[in-house]
C-alpha cells in the first residue's frame, strides 16, 4: 500500500505544488494515482487555506477527487482543525459527504470519542500513533484498537539519523497493534529513511507533500506524483535490501 498524503497543513508559502482547492487536490490525486498510489489522505482547507473539518468544505473536496479517483480516499480529524473535542464531534455529525476513512490522532484529547463517532456513521478510523507521545500505549489500552483499519505509525523525529531509530522505537512501543496493519512514514528530513525502512520490513507506507518537500536527491519535489513515483522506487530498493540481508542469501562477489 502507498498512500499519498496531498497537502497536511502546509499552504502555498511552503511549496507552490500543494494543492489547496478541491479542484486542485483532485488534479493532484488523479497525477498521484496514475503514478502508483493506492489510497489517499488529504486535508480540506478553508478559502484562507486553514485545515477544516467543516461539512461544507468536507463534501465538495471529497467529491471534486471522487470524481477523478477510484481508490480510498480519507481526510484528517487532527485537533489543529478543530481544537474542541466537543465541537469536533459536532463537525463530524453534521458530515453531509462521508470519506472512507479518517485519522484519529491517539494522543489527541477526544480520541476515543472521535474514533468512535466515526465507526458509529460507517467510515473506518486511522489510529495516529505519533513518536514522542503517549499515542502507543493510549492505543494499547483501547477498547476501539481492535476495530481500526490501520495503524498510522508517524515518526516525528526529523533529523535522518535519528529518525530510523526513532520508527523502530515505535513499532517496538506499538507492539502487535492490536493485530492491526501498521502503516509506517516520517515526516521532512526523515521521511526518506523512514520510507525505506518501511521497504525493509514489508510495511505500507505513504508519502506526499505532507511529509516532505524534496525528492530523494535533495530536489525540490514539483508534485505529488513525483514524490509517490519516487516513493516506489525507494520502497523496492528497501525490499531488495531486506532479501539480499536473508540469512544464507549470498551477499554477491564474483562467480
Amino acid at each position: 500500500m502507498m498512500q499519498v498524503c496531498l497537502n497536511g497543513s502546509r499552504t502555498a508559502a511552503d511549496c507552490v505544488a500543494v494543492p489547496l482547492t478541491p479542484e486542485s487536490m483532485a488534479d493532484s490525486a488523479a497525477e498521484a494515482v496514475a503514478a502508483g498510489a493506492t489510497d489517499i489522505h488529504v486535508h480540506p482547507k478553508t478559502p484562507c487555506g486553514r485545515d477544516t473539518l467543516s461539512p461544507r468544505v468536507l463534501a465538495p473536496t471529497l467529491s471534486a477527487i471522487r470524481a477523478r479517483v477510484p481508490v480510498p480516499v480519507g481526510v484528517t480529524t487532527g485537533a489543529w482543525a478543530e481544537p474542541g473535542p466537543a465541537a469536533r464531534l459536532e463537525r463530524i455529525r453534521a458530515w453531509t459527504v462521508l470519506p472512507d476513512h479518517a485519522s484519529v490522532n491517539w494522543h489527541e484529547p477526544g480520541a476515543e470519542e472521535t474514533a468512535a463517532l466515526l465507526m458509529e456513521r460507517g467510515v473506518s478510523v486511522e489510529a495516529g500513533i505519533w513518536s514522542g507521545t503517549d499515542g502507543a500505549e493510549r492505543f494499547a489500552a483501547s477498547p476501539l484498537g481492535p476495530k481500526v483499519v490501520r495503524v498510522l505509525a508517524e515518526v516525528t523525529d526529523t533529523d535522518p539519523l535519528g529518525a530510523v531509530s526513532s520508527a523502530r522505537a515505535l513499532l517496538s512501543a506499538l507492539g502487535a497493534a492490536h493485530g492491526r496493519p501498521v502503516l509506517l512514514h516520517g515526516e521532512d528530513g526523515g521521511a526518506w529513511p523512514v520510507l525505506r525502512l518501511a521497504g525493509r520490513l514489508g510495511l505500507a507506507t505513504r508519502v506526499g507533500l505532507e511529509d516532505v518537500l524534496v525528492l530523494p536527491d535533495g530536489e525540490r519535489a514539483p508534485s505529488n506524483a513525483r514524490l509517490v513515483a519516487a516513493g516506489l522506487a525507494e520502497y523496492r530498493a528497501g525490499l531488495a535490501d531486506a532479501t539480499r540481508d536473508l540469512p544464507g542469501r549470498p551477499s554477491g562477489g564474483t562467480r
